[in-house]
């Protein structure tokens, strides 16, 4: 609870039974929710059952109304100016509204744009090459920037990611002096791995001015110009054959709309008997992205279903689909490593961007960590070949 003097000092002026029926309304969406929901004079109303775990303070009639005509995005907008203050457990209080959401099946559809080169370049211009010392304050020491696998709940995230790749790689049966596609490199990690541990050659793209120089420089650094070539391209213009294909972490920037256009990169690369796995972030229901999300951190993204990738990715070439495991419980792990690193690098942050970034940022993280504790969305990856490759693993061996 906050204290009267505290709630005294951030309006001047006390709430009307407008401001107070519109906070009814606000808490009537997420009414089984254990959460305390207060107005700038200090009126609040408590949750219907049970002790609070949080409180949710409007500083203004501004936010207020915003809520009342888009709550989903102006959750986000108010938090990041600072008009709508959080107090709680940033992860918990999230959890508790999340699940309430989902108690009333609400949904909203928004258009969403087709990513064209044009819109893909722009969308991970503005997320990805934020520069190249942010991340590094937050991310493993291999700035990989998708979700870990953890061998054991305890593993530190550094294990965690080298086990994830090595987790792709054994997936893929990886064999010296095969070729590899990446389509979607992030920093190079995955590729150099797969080049070093396994011994394959490794053509990866992507469209990241940023990540591409890193990716490459750290090639040079390795000795593995040789083996790893890196590419500043759309995977549209992904040419040439291999022996598997993979991608982690890039389908969610595709866009039901290009799906189509991915199916056939892969369908013209993928060697007879070659083998190709899509790491994503997924759902068990069609449904949009968070409206705030895609307008401050993902623009363009979109999270499929299973059912979404077979269709139109895997099943107008006949691929066969071989493995499918859902990972959400390690994402959450691993956000939950990225937010505590990122909310200890505050200081560091704000002084190459500004508070508003960082709250931005750490609500996006806390978010997305509560939204696969909650089950609301998955990380699947996918095994698949030809459905004519009879050159198949017999049984799961070797595989956890």
């Amino acid at each position: 609870m906050l204290s009267s003097a505290s709630t005294a000092e951030l309006a001047p002026h006390a709430s009307s039974r407008l401001d107070r029926w519109a906070l009814a309304r606000i808490q009537a969406l997420v009414r089984t929710a254990p959460v305390t929901f207060m107005l700038w004079d200090g009126h609040e109303i408590p949750p219907a059952q049970g002790p609070a775990i949080g409180t949710i303070l409007f500083r203004n009639r501004g936010a207020l109304i915003s809520w009342l005509w888009d709550a989903e995005l102006n959750f986000g907008e108010t938090y990041m100016s600072g008009t709508v203050e959080l107090h709680g457990d940033l992860v918990q209080l999230l959890e508790a509204i999340y699940r309430a959401l989902d108690s009333t099946k609400r949904r909203r559809w928004r258009r969403v744009g087709a990513n064209d080169t044009n819109a893909a370049r722009h969308n991970v211009h503005h997320h990805y090459d934020l520069g190249n010392p942010f991340y590094r304050l937050w991310l493993d020491r291999e700035m990989v920037y998708t979700c870990a696998y953890f061998p054991v709940p305890g593993a530190t995230l550094e294990d965690a990611q080298i086990a994830k790749m090595d987790l792709v790689c054994r997936k893929l049966h990886l064999r010296p002096g095969e070729r590899v596609i990446e389509a979607g490199c992030g920093w190079g990690s995955l590729a150099l791995f797969m080049a070093r541990r396994y011994g394959v050659t490794v053509r990866a793209f992507n469209i990241s001015t940023e990540q591409i120089a890193y990716a490459r420089e750290r090639a040079r650094a390795e000795h593995l110009e040789g083996q790893v070539e890196f590419i500043e391209d759309d995977y549209r213009s992904v040419s040439g054959t291999c022996d598997a294909f993979v991608s982690v972490g890039m389908l969610e920037h595709v866009g039901t709309a290009d799906y189509p256009s991915l199916g056939r990169v892969i369908d013209r690369s993928l060697s007879a008997a070659g083998r190709g796995l899509l790491h994503f972030i997924g759902r068990n229901h069609a449904a949009p992205l968070n409206a705030w999300i895609r307008k401050r951190i993902f623009p363009g993204a979109y999270a499929p279903t299973l059912r979404q990738v077979f269709e139109h990715v895997l099943e107008p070439h006949h691929f066969s689909v071989l493995d499918v495991e859902n990972l959400r419980l390690h994402y959450a792990k691993t956000l939950d490593h990225w937010g505590r690193r990122f909310r200890s690098s505050r200081a560091e942050v704000a002084a190459m961007f500004d508070e508003s970034f960082v709250r931005a940022w750490d609500l996006y993280l806390a978010g997305s960590e509560a939204t696969f504790t909650t089950g609301s969305l998955q990380l699947f990856q996918v095994v698949f070949t030809r459905g004519t490759n009879n050159h198949v693993p017999w049984t799961r061996s070797g595989l956890p």
